[in-house]
């Protein structure tokens, strides 16, 4: 079962998926004329403007929510795997997935605010959503639904518990039960609360968990500060084969980085439309614009931060393809969060393991949050009637697999989660590629109220955009 498991992962997250992504990337990039670099200042600008209100809640909420999703596990462990697997280069092919994903993600957030609905007196939306009314293709919104709620609600709330009950024991003894039971309790008292409470939660969570880390990074930065012209050299040259030492990773220093970008930032893989579609603004690209700068988070500064403690410090194996190491500055060092601890103990020795465990619980915690979130919206799409077993039924069980999870392996449920997010992604590129106009539509009309001094507000009619509810 697990060989066929695993023939179906590869399947999935084959290079078509990687080139789908990044082309997809690439043209959104070209076609919108890179509004992920003209908009910076107004992306930052924007995540501070709204309220919330008794549907939907605040840009900030709804960015925290998105963020929540994206850090997790992926930049802490992700980041140390890409590195051990394709050395310092994937570190750049991470950075370039970020630039190209957040015009995807741009596209992406502002469909799920165009076709957002209103679900017992809740906004939602998300991919589910905008394939059904954009592309009137409801099977295929369907499959979308279903995936999602497999792949967020029982495989990778165990992912995410796991690497927190591990980290925990490994900093502070503490039984493994003990951590799985603590967390499904605290995410229990959370998501019975709705998607406000989730939202209150992660508008305060998700600043302070990034922020600490990347003040470790900049600390760590600040004492190697005479190294960073060379890391940044070596980075640059092991990514284009300039590197002697590490030519021979080239091809999986692209492969490495730009999957663990993809599966890191999550930018059109349809799950921040989800997050996007619960805020209260005026119009659509105003929270299209916001969760774009959501990937730079991510990837520029939280991945990077991770990728910067380890090579400054060089605490890191890199594996070579034909057997051996290239690199082995840690005999014996499992691939993963030990580097980062490794790193950090360098410089602090009693504090290595337990700050990165420490880093992980809020990274996971949060993670899980937003997988709540996201399979109780795909759950509201398949019920409309808003059917209380049914969310009590989701409830239960995600809180089951998230324990579960915790005093269990987590192998079979990665790749199972794998296969579930790659799905996604292969739906979520495709439906956005076939949905550009309304996205497009919205992004002109946008700029053309920007132009004219106005705070933009979103008229669908107006534009020619059918299947709207809320606009």
């Amino acid at each position: 079962m697990e060989e066929i498991i695993g023939k179906i992962n590869d399947l999935v997250w084959s290079n078509a998926l990687i080139l789908l992504c990044m082309g997809a990337g690439i043209y959104f990039s070209v076609i919108t004329r890179f509004v992920q670099l003209r908009y910076i200042k107004e992306m930052i600008a924007l995540l501070f403007q709204g309220e919330s209100s008794a549907k939907g809640v605040s840009s900030f909420q709804a960015f925290a929510i998105a963020i929540s999703g994206r850090i997790g596990t992926g930049n802490i462990a992700g980041v140390a795997t890409a590195i051990a697997m394709g050395g310092p280069g994937a570190v750049f092919w991470m950075w370039l997935i970020a630039f190209l994903g957040s015009a995807s993600a741009f596209i992406e957030a502002t469909l799920g605010q165009i076709y957002k609905q209103t679900n017992n007196g809740q906004y939602r939306g998300g991919p589910a959503f905008y394939i059904e009314k954009g592309l009137g293709m409801k099977w295929y919104a369907i499959t979308f639904a279903i995936a999602t709620i497999l792949s967020t609600a029982l495989f990778l709330p165990g992912v995410q518990s796991n690497s927190i009950a591990l980290s925990m024991h490994n900093a502070f003894q503490i039984p493994v039960a003990y951590t799985g039971a603590a967390v499904a309790i605290l995410l229990g008292l959370i998501i019975f609360g709705g998607v406000k409470r989730i939202g209150k939660v992660a508008e305060i969570v998700v600043p302070f968990m990034a922020g600490a880390y990347i003040l470790m990074a900049i600390i760590i930065m600040v004492m190697h500060a005479h190294q960073i012209p060379s890391v940044l050299l070596l980075i640059i040259k092991s990514a284009f084969k300039l590197e002697p030492a590490f030519a021979g990773v080239f091809g999986m220093a692209v492969a490495w980085g730009v999957k663990r970008g993809i599966y890191s930032n999550e930018a059109g893989q349809g799950t921040a439309p989800h997050a996007a579609a619960a805020a209260e603004v005026s119009h659509p690209v105003k929270q299209g614009l916001v969760q774009a700068f959501s990937v730079y988070v991510d990837t520029l500064f939280v991945c990077t931060a991770t990728a910067f403690m380890i090579l400054f410090t060089g605490q890191y194996n890199v594996i070579n393809p034909e057997g051996g190491f290239l690199v082995e500055n840690l005999p014996g060092a499992k691939i993963g969060a030990e580097y980062t601890q490794y790193a950090v103990n360098s410089h602090f020795p009693t504090l290595g393991a337990g700050f990165v465990a420490v880093s992980l619980l809020f990274f996971a915690f949060t993670t899980i949050m937003a997988y709540y979130y996201i399979a109780e919206t795909n759950l509201s799409y398949l019920d409309k009637k808003g059917n209380k077993w049914a969310l009590w039924t989701l409830r239960i069980l995600l809180l089951f697999a998230t324990f579960y999870g915790s005093i269990k392996t987590a192998e079979a449920a990665w790749t199972l989660g794998d296969i579930g997010v790659g799905i996604m992604a292969w739906l979520n590129v495709i439906a956005i590629l076939l949905l550009r106009k309304p996205a497009l539509k919205a992004f002109q009309d946008y700029q053309e109220q920007r132009k004219a001094g106005k705070d933009p507000v979103f008229d669908a009619k107006a534009l020619g955009i059918e299947n709207t509810e809320e606009w």
